[in-house]
């Protein structure tokens, strides 16, 4: 993060060494240098690492109420949701306050979260919900493209940089809009993630221990709207960060339980977004590319090879520990000697 922080801040048109940006930061309003470190990339830059945290967060908490490492923003109709209520409004001429567009998100991505429980059968099947849930997003995309159809050339083109997500053209003003729900979402992810640690034994344990399943699955969901739908609004549907920051925060620690794993993947969420925005800024600079492009570009494939390397893990250890076991058995020359069923089967 702190590498990715500084490769933001000093790299672009002007350049600024990192010997002069504790200079460019306090000459604010008085150097050119100055007005764009302050005014342009500090402000991105902070977008990008809470938005990251915001998406990485969710992406836990979906994962792990659904007991799914698949259960993602893009799989279950909530990123898909949010983006349709910020682009309809855009093309259909209708003119809404900036403080208005993070509602029209929440209430997009409550509508298409809603739907996937409800279509199946309120959440009792975490299997089903995945299942339901791209069935909705699909449908919701779908909807997408019919508003791509009606817009005219430049609404096109804006709905087409803002559904890939695009940090480009951020200021304070967009980072301050965040603010006042984070401190609603903070609050209910400390309060739920000892719940997501149940969630992880299955509904039948979680019921035995006190916890009503059905209904903390709908509470997760709705922490995860709040989560992801004001970023939403901001910066577009930024793909794959909630699919990639559990992992490596699994990888990091496979032993501990949600409620360790959760600042891990918001940590890793942010780093995800504020690496993958220095390729959007600079590789093909003037021009600039969405984030959310190389968030898939890159998130998918190492998503990928986490989940291979986390199947051949538990399978390597399983047959190390059988081998073990059956080596450290002594082998005698009368009827102890007869190997039991069990260990021909090892």
């Amino acid at each position: 993060m702190v590498v990715a922080s500084a490769c933001a801040l000093s790299l672009g048109t002007p350049y600024v060494p990192l010997h002069r940006l504790p200079g460019a930061l306090l000459e604010a309003d008085t150097t050119l240098a100055g007005v764009v470190v302050t005014e342009l990339r500090v402000p991105r830059l902070v977008l990008a690492l809470v938005a990251g945290a915001c998406l990485g967060a969710a992406g836990l908490v979906l994962q792990e109420a659904l007991r799914n490492p698949l259960a993602v923003p893009e799989m279950l109709g909530v990123s898909s949701g949010a983006a349709l209520g910020v682009a309809a409004p855009l093309v259909l001429a209708v003119s809404i306050p900036a403080a208005v567009q993070p509602l029209l998100a929440i209430g997009g991505a409550a509508l298409g979260g809603g739907l996937t429980l409800l279509a199946a059968g309120l959440g009792r099947s975490p299997s089903a919900v995945l299942l339901t849930g791209a069935a909705v997003a699909a449908a919701l995309q779908a909807a997408l493209l019919v508003l791509m159809v009606m817009a005219d050339q430049l609404d096109l083109q804006l709905i087409y940089r803002y559904l890939l997500g695009s940090l480009s053209a951020r200021t304070w003003d967009d980072v301050t809009g965040l603010w006042p729900w984070l401190l609603v979402a903070v609050p209910a992810l400390v309060l739920c993630a000892p719940v997501l640690s149940v969630l992880r034994l299955g509904d039948e344990d979680a019921e035995a221990l006190g916890v009503r399943a059905q209904r903390a699955r709908f509470a997760a969901l709705a922490i995860a709207v709040v989560l992801i739908a004001p970023v939403t609004a901001v910066c577009g549907p930024v793909a794959w960060v909630g699919f990639l920051a559990p992992h490596l925060a699994r990888r990091l620690n496979p032993g501990a339980d949600a409620v360790r794993w959760l600042p891990w993947s918001a940590a890793w969420g942010a780093v995800v977004v504020a690496v993958a925005d220095l390729p959007a800024r600079l590789a093909l600079a003037p021009v600039e590319t969405p984030a959310g492009a190389w968030t898939a570009l890159l998130g998918v494939p190492a998503g990928i090879a986490l989940l291979r390397t986390a199947h051949r893990k538990p399978r390597a250890s399983r047959r190390a520990a059988g081998t073990g076991t059956a080596r450290s058995k002594p082998r005698g020359t009368g009827p102890e000697a007869v190997p039991t069923a069990a260990e021909e089967a090892r």
